[in-house]
């Protein structure tokens, strides 16, 4: 799979910007307390054996806090300024770009996808708008053909079925806005990430941010990924993906925090300029029609969460990220993680503390649950091998316990032996070769390290009872002919 370079006017535009940075913190408002958000991060990474964090905090559109807590891989330390993955809160930016559009009068929100790029399948009737709240009916297989473009991310779907009618129900997406940055580039011209970059990132002062079009885009600083297993942090490679528009924005969260306080100010700049009109803002914050909670770019919290929120969240292999915008209280909160586990979403979980912070209230780091399900696992694989094992020793006596049946019999017996071996080999062999996709065992097996070791533990306890309960009885079984022989 072959991956374009990183577009160098992006980098160098981004590294004139300083002088528009966002502004420096403001005095804490009535009642917020930093050093309440610094023990809680603090304690909260320990608890759940994470490597590091940044995040941010805004009132009203100006930035009341930012602080890294931790260390990457190499023992720097996590500061507001280190690059993260933002994942699928990138689909924020992708959405804001498509809006500019509609605010110049360029694009249509409610006009066929068709319109901004001829020939597009499936789905004739899909509009922009249902691109961005997830409503178009295309699907969300976990296996795709490789990409290294929108163009060519877009013309990979043109065989997908839709789920569902146009319009009809929410179903989330990443083919929604790779779609999405390819209207982009289509009427505005020029590279996606390039147009991020000079009508987002730039304006904003976010001079650290930038967008890929794969994850193997070289970017400067960018911290390493982890995945934890049993308590720890284990370094996470990416896997090799095409992620323009859906997942493409590696940022900080001091930049994010210029972006929150546009935001809050209604599409304005911190130099007073206007990116987009305040109605298209409250429009992207609105739940769509057939939407659930989606927005454009945007997802409102659900019933029972307190207080209400606007947010995005971002799950990529080896880093976690969340944005929330809280209506109620005019506070904001980014939390980027550098770590991420399969069973927990730890800047979610952290953003809700910080929020609870801004409300008065004590936040609460919870259970190290993924930690527990992890050593669950674990215990589960140990109990596995200790059995097999057990299972090996005594294959002789179990063969010769059977040793009178024939041949079919005794196969159809080691059947219930090979289920485990199955599931094993389709994860760590078939899959990452379906579609030509560009997974590696080693990216199966990072997913859900404690869970791939339980299944792969398991697969190799089942051959092995299969070969030796084989061998013992090709052993037991006299060759034709021997018993007369030896008389």
């Amino acid at each position: 799979m072959r991956f374009s370079a990183p577009a160098l006017s992006v980098i160098l535009a981004l590294s004139v910007v300083g002088a528009s940075a966002a502004p420096a913190a403001a005095e804490p408002p009535d009642g917020f307390g930093p050093q309440q958000v610094d023990a809680f991060v603090t304690g909260y990474l320990d608890r759940h054996g994470l490597p590091g964090a940044a995040v941010a905090v805004v009132k009203d559109g100006e930035v009341v806090h930012e602080a890294g807590y931790g260390e990457d891989s190499a023992g720097n330390a996590i500061t507001e300024h280190s690059r993260l993955r933002i994942a699928s809160v990138s689909k924020s930016f992708t959405a804001f770009a498509v809006l500019q559009l509609v605010d110049e009068g360029r694009v249509d929100l409610d006009a066929p996808v068709a319109e901004y790029l001829p020939g597009f399948r499936p789905g004739d009737g899909i509009t922009v708008r249902q691109l961005l709240s997830h409503t178009s009916g295309l699907p969300n297989p976990a296996i795709v053909a490789p990409a290294h473009s929108p163009a060519e991310g877009v013309a990979r779907i043109e065989d997908w079925e839709l789920s569902s009618e146009p319009g009809t129900s929410y179903a989330y997406s990443n083919a929604n806005y790779w779609t999405a940055a390819r209207i982009v580039e289509e009427v505005g011209g020029r590279p996606f990430g390039d147009h991020l970059a000079e009508e987002v990132f730039s304006p904003l002062g976010m001079a650290d941010t930038v967008g890929t079009t794969t994850t193997r885009d070289p970017v400067d600083g960018l911290a390493d990924g982890h995945v934890t297993a049993y308590g720890g942090a284990f370094p996470a490679p990416e896997p090799e993906e095409m992620n323009s528009g859906a997942g493409s924005v590696v940022s900080t969260s001091h930049d994010m925090a210029a972006w929150l306080a546009m935001q809050q100010r209604g599409g304005v700049g911190p130099g007073g300029e206007r990116l987009l009109s305040e109605e298209l803002i409250e429009e992207s914050h609105t739940r769509q029609p057939a939407a659930d909670r989606a927005g454009l770019g945007w997802r409102r919290s659900g019933a029972g969460v307190t207080p209400e929120r606007i947010s995005h969240s971002g799950v990529a292999s080896g880093f976690n990220a969340q944005q929330d915008l809280v209506p109620g209280s005019g506070y904001g909160v980014v939390v980027l993680v550098d770590g991420f586990s399969p069973s927990r979403e730890h800047a979610y979980e952290i953003s809700s503390g910080i929020i609870d912070v801004t409300e008065g209230r004590t936040p609460d780091p919870g259970l190290p649950t993924a930690t527990l399900v992890d050593l669950v696992l674990g215990a589960l694989t140990v109990l596995g091998l200790a059995l097999g094992v057990l299972g090996v020793r005594r294959s002789g006596r179990w063969a010769a316990r059977r040793s009178a049946w024939p041949a079919w019999r005794f196969l159809l017996r080691l059947l219930p032996q090979l289920i485990a071996p199955a599931p094993a080999v389709f994860l760590f062999f078939v899959a990452p070769a379906l579609q030509d996709n560009s997974f590696t065992p080693a990216d199966v097996f990072r997913l859900f390290p404690s869970l791939t070791v339980l299944v792969a533990a398991l697969g190799a306890v089942g051959a092995a009872l299969v070969a030796a309960r084989s061998t013992a009885r090709f052993r037991r079984t006299p060759a034709p002919g021997s018993e007369k022989g030896s008389r």
